[in-house]
């Protein structure tokens, strides 16, 4: 069997960390995601994915806040079945594989050059590859602006520096008529904290960006509105958590203030 050895920077690399953590959800009794494809798509990647010290909290909160995230892509695609969908910083993930959109829906996966090179290479698959950096502009000109769109950012706040994430909101919402942007919302103490987390530190990333309040983004000159925040400690996947991880986190759901330290999703109309 091939096995794809990729060579990517240290940001890029937080790609494989994602993918083994949805593909170790995928190998539980009782799986959250149950993303068999990415699964499979690690078992052919020649990398030491033990050195991630992927913990269950990171396997659980990683596949929850995925689920969470293409049930919001699922029921925009099937209220604007001609829209367009944007996967920023998609690195390996198998998004559209799990969402199934219909076929009148262009899909774009956008990341770092070699990131979509090598997702050519070991996740081929029907949707448009963009490489760019996010925190450039001009990459929105191969992307057509005249219909709806889905815009999706998993973990992509608290890697984009300074105010390159809202620099680049501003120009998504400025490019479609209308739309939606979904991400999974970090606070500033979140997003701090994640370089002392086990598998961030062992890739050597430091991540500082993140907000608290949940209607700052409406704030940036994007036009955004705030329709909901996902407080996933309450979720109902939480009784699929492992123990002590599931006492744990209904513990913590009692507290608003405490549950968005850590896994949240934040939607946006444009």
């Amino acid at each position: 069997m091939h096995r794809w050895q990729p060579e990517l920077g240290l940001i890029q690399e937080t790609l494989l960390l994602t993918l083994y953590a949805r593909a170790l959800d995928a190998t539980q009794p009782s799986p959250i995601l149950g993303d068999t494809l990415s699964a499979d798509l690690a078992d052919k990647i020649d990398y030491d994915f033990p050195r991630l010290k992927v913990k269950p909290n990171l396997i659980a909160t990683t596949a929850l806040r995925a689920k969470k995230l293409d049930d919001v892509v699922r029921a925009y695609t099937t209220a604007h079945p001609g829209c367009v969908v944007l996967d920023l910083g998609c690195g390996l993930d198998t998004r559209m594989s799990r969402c199934d959109p219909p076929p009148s829906v262009d899909w774009y996966d956008i990341d770092f050059p070699e990131v979509v090179n090598l997702r050519s290479e070991c996740l081929p698959g029907p949707s448009h590859l963009v490489g760019a950096d996010l925190t450039t502009s001009g990459w929105l000109a191969a992307i057509p602006g005249d219909r709806p769109a889905m815009i999706v950012a998993e973990g992509l706040l608290p890697f984009m520096p300074g105010d390159s994430f809202q620099t680049m909101t501003r120009e998504l919402a400025g490019h479609f008529p209308s739309g939606e942007l979904a991400l999974n919302g970090y606070t500033r103490f979140a997003a701090w904290a994640m370089k002392y987390h086990p598998t961030i530190k062992a890739l050597g990333i430091k991540a500082a960006q993140g907000f608290d309040d949940p209607r700052e983004p409406e704030s940036w000159g994007a036009g955004l509105e705030l329709i909901e925040e996902q407080i996933l400690t309450r979720a109902p996947e939480v009784d699929r958590f492992p123990q002590p991880l599931r006492a744990l986190t209904r513990l913590t759901a009692r507290s608003t203030a405490l549950s968005r330290q850590g896994a949240r999703i934040l939607r946006y109309r444009f």
